[in-house]
């Protein structure tokens, strides 16, 4: 994270100084998306211009990270996110942030500030990284960093039209209360999960089944972990 000022909060009278524009962000609130072909969640982001003449548009790419060590967790937490960052004893060392997506928004014309939606898509992928943090994470709030970039067109002192680079190092925080991802997941996938196999372990998978008489592919699962607990009991 950065150690420059805190950016200004949303409506926030922007300085008129200088020809470069400037933007200040704030993630204020996450909702799941209604009716969206994919499990989303919205967040809603407020940009506020800090300096430089009327925004016109603004080409906006942000990068959303999990910031894991910026919570505790619990022993069943931790158990479950062995796979990803070993035992708690490792983790002053292993404990890193996870990426979650990078998204490009196009901002409309605003004049001090302004808000809009950012549409980040939730994968049930359990090969993922992200997945597997947040199977493991089922109570309090999970530390997002969200990180910006992109290009402001704005209006300059002389009435021109001008551009101005965002840098990387603009960011801001928002803790998202892991609720919201399960809610989302059991709304489309009622409390399932998806396990990608490959051709030839789906087709030994199938003809056991078929050899069993099983009636779907919970009940096959069931009855080979039970019959590897058999052989080692």
């Amino acid at each position: 994270m950065s150690d420059r000022p805190a950016p200004a909060p949303p409506g926030a009278r922007p300085s008129r100084a200088g020809a470069l524009a400037d933007l200040a962000f704030a993630v204020t609130d996450a909702r799941p998306q209604p009716f969206a072909a994919v499990p989303t969640v919205l967040f809603r982001l407020a940009l506020t211009r800090t300096s430089g003449g009327p925004v016109r548009s603004v080409s906006l790419t942000t990068a959303v990270r999990i910031a894991v060590a910026g919570r505790r967790y619990d022993p069943r937490a931790q158990l479950a996110m062995a796979e990803l960052f070993g035992t708690p004893e490792r983790w002053a060392t292993t404990l890193h942030p996870l990426a979650w997506t990078q998204a490009t928004t196009v901002v409309p014309a605003f004049d001090e500030t302004t808000t809009v939606d950012l549409p980040v898509p939730v994968t049930t992928d359990v090969e993922l990284a992200v997945t597997k943090y947040f199977h493991a994470v089922r109570e309090g709030d999970v530390p997002l960093d969200f990180l910006f970039s992109g290009t402001v067109f704005h209006t300059g002192p002389d009435g021109r039209l001008r551009t101005t680079q965002i840098s990387w190092a603009k960011d801001t925080t928002y803790r998202l209360p892991a609720r919201v991802w399960h809610d989302l997941i059991d709304r489309y996938h009622a409390g399932g999960t998806w396990l990608r196999l490959s051709g030839d372990v789906h087709d030994r998978l199938s003809a056991y089944r078929t050899r069993h008489a099983l009636g779907d592919w919970n009940e096959t699962i069931r009855d080979l972990l039970d019959e590897a607990q058999g052989a080692t009991a």
